[in-house]
């Protein structure tokens, strides 16, 4: 009787614990590289099966078309809210009525007052912007919050300065409004100018706010 012989006819025993726990590690490894190899093959067979999308990238010919229309809808948006500025600022008129002087300006009424406002600001807020689409790489996200903004603060304008006007011009036979524009044609035609070249900026705005909005998704997806 040998402890040698012993030892290795124990070790060789099919279902001895101290064989299992010495190949324990090995059924660990085994197990893993299984696991591995059926990862693998599943995702193998699914990117057969759904390729993954390649990134659309636009062509560089489409890309500056948009740039330059974007520009000039901008320099648009500032020469028409400039001119409407310039317009409504200059629009005064004398009148003598009987002997008794009187005078029409914009600045006698306070929503005449905003709309000048209003077209001044578009304008600075719509030269800013054109800076920035021009030094810095455009973030349309922030430019969609910019021109939203703008956008929204001229038509504000534009509906105080269209009530008055209309009042102006048509009265309100209800409440005793007189219509002043028979008397005051010159300074009802610079208004009515004044307001449609505003408008018109605000058109340029409008488009400029949903291509924004349509770029920043397109970059946010």
């Amino acid at each position: 009787f040998s402890p040698i012989n012993n030892t290795h006819s124990l070790l060789l025993e099919p279902h001895n614990p101290l064989l299992s726990l010495c190949s324990l590690p090995q059924h660990f490894l085994c197990f893993h590289l299984q696991v591995f190899q059926i990862y693998h093959n599943m995702e193998s067979s699914q990117a057969i099966k759904f390729p993954q999308s390649q990134p659309h990238h636009q062509p560089l010919k489409y890309q500056k078309r948009f740039h330059v229309a974007q520009i000039c809808l901008r320099i648009l948006a500032i020469a028409t809210a400039l001119a409407a500025t310039w317009v409504i600022l200059t629009s005064k008129q004398h009148l003598v009525i009987f002997g008794i002087p009187f005078d029409a300006r914009y600045s006698y009424s306070s929503a005449f007052k905003f709309f000048a406002f209003a077209n001044v600001a578009a304008s600075a807020f719509s030269l800013l912007s054109l800076l920035y689409l021009l030094i810095v790489p455009a973030n349309y996200f922030l430019l969609f919050l910019h021109d939203l903004f703008t956008m929204s603060l001229l038509l504000a304008g534009c509906a105080a300065a269209t009530a008055v006007g209309y009042i102006g011009r048509y009265g309100n036979e209800h409440i005793g409004w007189m219509a002043i524009c028979e008397q005051f044609g010159k300074f009802c035609n610079k208004v009515t100018a004044s307001v449609i070249l505003s408008y018109l900026s605000f058109l340029c705005l409008l488009v400029l706010t949903i291509i924004s909005a349509s770029r920043s998704r397109q970059f946010h997806a």
